[in-house]
């Protein structure tokens, strides 16, 4: 193969995971507006439904966002009362994040989502899955190789 047909779209990896996270974010935009929800404070809700107060480097690291991302998010989500974020009395420099009742609530709701998604983008549950599989598998490796 030349040199110059490696450079084109068709032959890239990275565009067509590029356009699918853009497209998935935008399926998801009318299911999480229905609870007032942006597609990163549905991933940090996520995240505490899965394991509740967890401190803001925590939630960083499991979302891959870094402090300076996650903080004005998380200062979002405390003034529509769905997390609180309060000093860890053991260590000030630490935040910890907690689920309120309303944010707790919005599970119930959350929960139809993930089965809407795999509706909406026409693909059986099993291919879903094998695409989380791959792209886990990658990420991983990315992960491993930075540390």
């Amino acid at each position: 193969m030349k040199n110059k047909d490696t450079l084109t779209l068709g032959h890239q990896a990275c565009f067509p995971l590029y356009a699918l996270s853009r497209e998935i974010t935008n399926i998801y935009r009318p299911l999480l507006d229905d609870l007032d929800l942006t597609y990163p404070q549905y991933l940090v809700l996520m995240v505490l439904w899965e394991n509740e107060a967890q401190a803001v480097n925590e939630i960083g690291e499991k979302l891959k966002l870094d402090s300076g991302t996650l903080t004005p998010l998380l200062k979002r989500m405390e003034s529509k009362k769905l997390i609180t974020r309060k000093r860890k009395a053991d260590d000030e420099r630490s935040v910890e994040i907690a689920l309120t009742i309303s944010g707790k609530a919005l599970k119930k709701e959350a929960s139809k989502i993930p089965a809407k998604m795999i509706s909406s983008l026409g693909i059986s549950e099993e291919e879903m899955n094998q695409l989380k599989r791959i792209t886990s598998k990658i990420l991983n490796k990315i992960s491993d190789r930075e540390k």
